[in-house]
């Protein structure tokens, strides 16, 4: 099937050009071995830009080209890999085949190289000249590689166990995937060793992977399947021979079918519920996660879909009931008159419509539980102190909708900001500020100017003063650092010129949506961007300016209702905002989950080890303990064998014949090593140390001596033995 153009392809050519620029701008530092003091110094790219005068333009002009130039995927409204998720899928993310995207990105670029005699000498003479054939390569290579798929690839995972099984699959699309793939490692030193190709009639008598880096792939006429676990790939053949759909009849299944019928390019989706009760398992129960309301949550599904012939992501995150507690804080979509006041010059602005703002303060205390208790038993007393009540004087008055507003922001000075807050009694407040000011003995002044009065305090902060300024008006009450900055806010207001009103703004909601909403987040990407560069990377931030015109603001739409909060965007910087928060919560936590089985393996490993040193020794007496884990390990010859060189006392995905001197023995994403102290071919004693493979396999390592005691250490992974000595100085497990 080929490519038919995306009607907004920017969407997904703004995140290659940002990922281009991001690699520039932060890798070419690494790639020169340039180091940097915290002292002004012109950067590699600033140098390339000097040294090659219109370059940056060449780069405006490529990303124009390349969005004009360059078909996206279209939008899918079905999947035949779908029914052969695995039953118990706990996430689903469907990804579509770029391989073609690729091939015309490198074919613009290429033809741009002909043309442009400045972008043609600084890829074959720049600093990047090295690494540009490789570059091109790679290119070149993805794009052959998925030649062979489908148009989709699915990542699925089961929880089963005690971390989650994977599972990565692809139709084929035409023969030669095997000996391409076979090929594709060749051209790579080492890679080879960590992946095994399987056909269908290997998988019966195919052996568990035999070290924690190896990729399992079966190779079927019809698919292609990835995982660490032969029993997936196992269980992935038997459903397509039987023509399983016990997924896609899941009450889950069922949820991401229904992303598919409006047409879908990317999504991503989670059965909460099932995630949940995996953590219920293995960890205590979490009291403030049921009050919070949050333990009700059912499925989290984000993707892209078309919707009025536009092009929309959009994030659920559904519950199994009504919300409630903190899930409940953000009211039903309402007009959200405070962005009235919001320049269409702001940087970043962020709206809020809350429910009522004394049942959320009770909320809090009720999730800060008994143990906080002391941290809210000042509140009476701030009360009588004030002469006021936070819950009537205070909260009650304000509606709930809040808005923060970022207008500038030019380190070392301070930002230009605003806070918009909804009143329902603009008296009342006034008079309880004024109450708060005299109590507290604030400096203050009021002005008057054309019926607004305007309100300096200064606050203290450190060795100086902030100065805030507020004022009450048209049922708002407004706050910002200077007199000026909140009458401008006030003209926005009156004059219909702002940010709620501009076309940007307004071509930025999704269809069928007014700018009511229950939140909202703005941005400009590249005026935040451009600002974090210019200090440091001027012509950088440069760029970036110059292709700003074709990136539209970010806004992002959240919409609560009864049982489901969404959100949904337009824009495709927001849309890979929001993947990378969800990104940040649950990859973390699924290695946090992974880290804490692979220290768990490790530690019963070490025991292990421990109790056959043991029986080593009472069965060897006038050898003492195993010199090494060969020692311990079966005899490869013939495992029904005993002897001190091989003693079977492990079994062979613990410890083999080869972990003999400083060799290292692999298990669960930990290195085992067994040293020991022999005299006259006697050892009395042993060190049994375990080390993570890396840090995304484990955060501690173990070690043990005769003493049995278990010990651990925070480090990175160690490459060398250690001594009994230094083994005793760990801290011991509880």
């Amino acid at each position: 099937m080929g490519f038919a153009r995306s009607p907004l392809p920017h969407r997904h050519l703004l995140l290659f050009v940002c990922s281009l620029l991001a690699l520039v701008s932060f890798a070419m530092p690494l790639c020169f071995g340039q180091t940097y003091s915290g002292k002004p110094q012109e950067l590699p790219w600033t140098q390339e830009m000097k040294k090659y005068p219109g370059l940056q333009e060449e780069f405006a002009r490529l990303f124009v080209k390349i969005q004009q130039a360059v078909d996206f995927p279209p939008p899918r409204k079905e999947s035949r890999l779908l029914p052969l998720t695995p039953k118990a899928g706990v996430f689903y993310i469907a990804i579509p085949n770029y391989g073609e995207v690729a091939a015309q990105v490198l074919k613009v670029f290429r033809q741009e190289l002909q043309e442009s005699a400045v972008l043609r000498d600084w890829w074959t003479h720049g600093q990047v000249a090295d690494s540009a054939p490789k570059i091109e390569s790679a290119l070149k290579k993805f794009s052959q590689f998925h030649q062979y798929l489908g148009d989709e690839i699915v990542i699925s995972a089961t929880w089963d166990g005690k971390e989650p099984t994977f599972l990565v699959a692809s139709e084929i699309r035409q023969p030669g995937f095997r000996k391409f793939f076979q090929q594709v490692l060749g051209e790579i030193p080492g890679k080879s060793r960590g992946f095994r190709l399987l056909e269908p009639q290997e998988l019966d008598a195919a052996k568990p992977k035999s070290s924690t880096e190896e990729l399992l792939v079966l190779v079927r006429p019809d698919f292609v399947v990835a995982s660490e676990d032969i029993a997936a790939l196992r269980s992935f053949n038997i459903r397509t021979e039987t023509h399983s759909r016990e997924f896609a009849e899941t009450p889950f299944g069922r949820r991401v079918l229904q992303e598919y019928q409006g047409g879908t390019t990317l999504m991503a989706a989670a059965d909460m519920q099932k995630a949940l009760e995996k953590a219920s398992t293995t960890t205590k129960p979490n009291d403030v996660l049921q009050q919070s309301g949050f333990a009700d949550m059912q499925y989290l599904v984000w993707g892209h879909k078309a919707v009025a012939g536009k092009t929309i992501s959009e994030m659920e995150l559904s519950f199994i009931s009504p919300r409630h507690g903190a899930a409940a804080w953000l009211a039903k979509p309402r007009p959200l008159g405070s962005l009235d006041f919001v320049s269409p010059n702001a940087m970043m602005g962020a709206t809020f419509a809350l429910t009522d703002p004394s049942q959320i303060l009770e909320d809090v205390k009720t999730l800060a539980g008994p143990s906080k208790a002391g941290a809210f038993a000042s509140i009476p007393l701030v009360e009588q102190g004030l002469n006021i009540s936070l819950k009537d004087d205070l909260l009650s008055l304000l509606t709930g909708e809040i808005t923060m507003e970022i207008d500038s922001f030019t380190p070392p000075q301070q930002p230009a900001w605003k806070v918009i807050l909804g009143v329902n009694d603009a008296d009342h407040l006034r008079q309880t500020l004024n109450t708060i000011l005299t109590a507290t003995r604030f400096e203050a002044s009021q002005e008057a100017d054309n019926g607004i009065t305007y309100s300096s305090v200064l606050v203290p902060s450190g060795k100086t003063s902030t100065q805030v300024v507020y004022a009450l008006a048209d049922g708002y009450l407004i706050l910002g650092p200077t007199r000026n900055i909140v009458a401008d806010s006030l003209w926005l207001h009156r004059s219909g010129n702002s940010l709620a009103k501009s076309r940007k703004f307004l071509d930025s909601l999704p269809p069928g949506r007014s700018s009511g909403a229950s939140a909202l987040f703005y941005e400009d990407p590249i005026g935040m961007t451009a600002v974090q560069l210019k200090s440091q990377m001027p012509d950088l931030a440069e760029t970036l300016g110059k292709v700003s015109a074709a990136v539209r603001p970010m806004v992002l739409n959240v919409y609560a209702e009864d049982s489901a909060i969404r959100e949904i965007s337009t824009n495709q910087m927001f849309d890979t905002t929001g993947v990378l928060i969800v990104a940040a919560i649950a990859i973390p936590n699924l290695l946090r989950s992974k880290i804490a089985a692979n220290e768990s393996s490790a530690v019963g490993s070490v025991r292990t080890i421990n109790t056959a040193q043991v029986t080593y020794s009472a069965t060897f007496p006038k050898r003492g303990f195993a010199p090494n884990l060969a020692a311990l390990a079966l005899d490869p010859r013939d495992p029904n064998a005993y002897s001190p060189e091989h003693a079977g006392l492990l079994e062979e995905h613990l410890a083999n014949a080869s972990c003999t001197g400083d060799a290292w023995c692999t298990k669960s994403g930990y290195q085992f090593l067994v040293t020991s102290i022999c005299k006259l071919k006697v050892c009395k004693q042993y060190v049994v140390l375990a080390t993570p493979i890396s840090d995304s396999t484990g955060n501690r390592s173990f070690c043990s001596t005769q003493d049995g005691v278990i010990r651990y250490k925070m480090a990175a992974s160690l490459t060398a033995a250690i001594s009994a000595t230094e083994c005793k100085t760990w801290q011991t497990l509880e």
